[in-house]
């Protein structure tokens, strides 16, 4: 990236400037295994939080803000669980990301425009535009896009199998 003018701290600097933060990469990862799974029955938060490593309590809060987003919607009882309420060809990342109150923001003010003591930085447009260009680029990019990856496929089966292995470990007497 020629942003860097090579000083250690630059590449730092914009690394940690272009972080997404925890809640928006596990909504996105959630949503996804959602998507992967929803097709054969409603899913349930801890069987995402087992696959995904994320922790059920952190599960039960992205979930409320996605149903209120009507990304997601609940099924009760027995077998009860989660189901996309939109298909997954009109899920972006970015509305995911949207949705759990998250933004990917290349800005050192959040985009308030007082990066430099009260003003504005002499950069300050140029980190607006990238936010604003990766915020196309993953709205561009849906859940179905991600379901049909093979990489993504393939972790997944891997995923499966390590919860199903310890599901029957856990089982057995």
């Amino acid at each position: 990236m020629a942003l860097s003018s090579g000083h250690p701290t630059d590449a730092y600097a914009l690394d940690t400037l272009m972080r997404l933060t925890t809640k928006g990469r596990y909504a996105v990862t959630a949503m996804l295994d959602l998507a992967l799974h929803a097709d054969q029955r409603p899913v349930s938060l801890a069987d995402i939080s087992r696959r995904q490593a994320i922790s059920l309590s952190y599960l039960e809060q992205l979930f409320a803000r996605l149903r209120r987003a009507q990304l997601v919607k609940s099924v009760r009882g027995p077998g009860g669980g989660y189901l996309l309420a939109v298909p997954a060809p009109q899920v972006s990342v970015a509305r995911v990301i949207d949705a759990v109150d998250e933004s990917v923001d290349a800005t050192r003010c959040q985009g308030l425009s007082d990066c430099q003591k009260g003003d504005i930085c002499l950069t300050h447009h140029l980190w607006c535009e990238l936010s604003h260009e990766i915020h196309g680029f993953l709205n561009g990019i849906t859940l179905n896009d991600l379901v049909k990856r093979n990489d993504v496929r393939s972790i997944a089966a891997r995923q499966r199998l390590r919860t199903d292995d310890d599901t029957i470990a856990i089982d057995t007497p």
